[in-house]
């Protein structure tokens, strides 16, 4: 502290130089940062809007019914078959990784640049980022690989919303595709939450078209050409109803026999379908077979008697039938009762007419 009044006017002159000296230093400081800060801010709304409008043009229909989708639109078609809802859903969520990508890396660097203009020195700084964001990274490598493969899930249209997929680990109906977890619908109703780096492979039923194969048993005996006629008169039927005639996109196709048996035969026949409707398709042709089988006289099943049956019809074909059993009669029973007619002794047979006198018959 001055203790004396030329201490006092010394001091202030050199605050004064001083100021003197680096309040232009500050002033360009300071517009450097409000420069950066607006430049930043500027970039980064361009960025995102640039990024909104190109997503916009990727999911705009085409014009017409036989109009291709452009060049940009093709990138979130699904092998021909677009479905707006999905299209706008991946959409969505590629703009939202795009543009939180965009935002980090502009306000990050601007970051480090207002640093920089305040004379702090990064070296350290971004030494000790680095070490720390390894750190992180080993840390939280779970994370950043669900995030990523969320990414490519998109990109990829591995699978959407409404979906019915196979992950190994569980199977359903997709009713929420995110960057980290992916949320199905089971068979029972229950839901699985699925993270994205855990899946190793993906089976989507609901993508393209499917496969319905049917098994068709008829009985051994049965005129195969004349089934195979029914059957491909009766799929033809189905394909031309309602709504199986837009759920059918081939026709049905007997492949031929699949196994044969002692009493019976299965013929296999196949056609393609829409996603996921092959269990549909296959259940109301079943039921149309079983009624054509039925008017035509078709038996599903020959009946080959087995051995054990045979014995048994043989055994009762040679077994007396019995008018009583063998026991006894009761002593108050009636005499003329087919129990006592049974029990009674059996009669000696009669001498013949040229030995009737000699004698009673003599027996050993």
């Amino acid at each position: 502290m001055p203790t004396s009044a030329d201490e006092v006017t010394s001091s202030t002159k050199e605050a004064a130089g001083w100021l003197d000296a680096h309040w232009q230093e500050w002033v360009a400081s300071g517009i450097r940062i409000v420069f950066i800060v607006v430049l930043a801010l500027v970039l980064r709304a361009m960025v995102r809007k640039l990024i909104t409008q190109l997503i916009g043009r990727m999911t705009k229909p085409a014009e017409g019914e036989a109009a291709e989708p452009s060049r940009l639109g093709g990138l979130l078609a699904n092998t021909g078959v677009v479905n707006p809802e999905r299209r706008q859903q991946r959409s969505e969520a590629i703009g939202s990784v795009l543009r939180s990508v965009a935002s980090f890396t502009i306000l990050g660097t601007a970051a480090l640049m207002v640093l920089s203009a305040l004379g702090v020195n990064l070296a350290p700084l971004l030494a000790s980022a680095g070490v720390a964001g390894v750190a992180i990274g080993f840390g939280a490598r779970n994370l950043v690989t669900d995030f990523l493969s969320g990414v490519f899930m998109i990109m990829e249209d591995q699978y959407g919303v409404g979906d019915e997929i196979d992950t190994g680990v569980a199977t359903g109906t997709v009713l929420e595709v995110g960057l980290r977890v992916t949320k199905l619908r089971g068979a029972n109703g229950e839901i699985w939450y699925i993270r994205n780096g855990e899946v190793k492979r993906i089976a989507n039923m609901s993508q393209g078209w499917s496969t319905a194969s049917v098994d068709v048993q008829v009985g051994y005996k049965e005129d195969l050409v004349r089934v195979e006629a029914l059957i491909l008169e009766t799929a033809e039927a189905l394909s031309k109803e309602s709504p199986y005639d837009e759920l059918i996109w081939a026709p049905f196709s007997v492949l031929g026999v699949e196994s044969v048996a002692a009493d019976s035969v299965v013929l296999r026949l196949e056609a393609r379908t829409a996603p996921g409707k092959s269990a549909l398709v296959g259940r109301g042709l079943r039921q149309r077979l079983k009624a054509a089988f039925d008017l035509a006289g078709i038996k599903l099943k020959e009946e080959v008697p087995t051995a054990a049956a045979a014995t048994a019809a043989a055994a009762v074909a040679v077994t007396p039938v019995l008018v009583a059993d063998a026991g006894p009669p009761s002593a108050l029973a009636d005499p003329a009762s087919p129990r006592s007619l049974a029990a009674a002794p059996i009669p000696a047979p009669a001498r013949p007419a040229d030995e009737a006198g000699a004698g009673p018959l003599k027996t050993t």
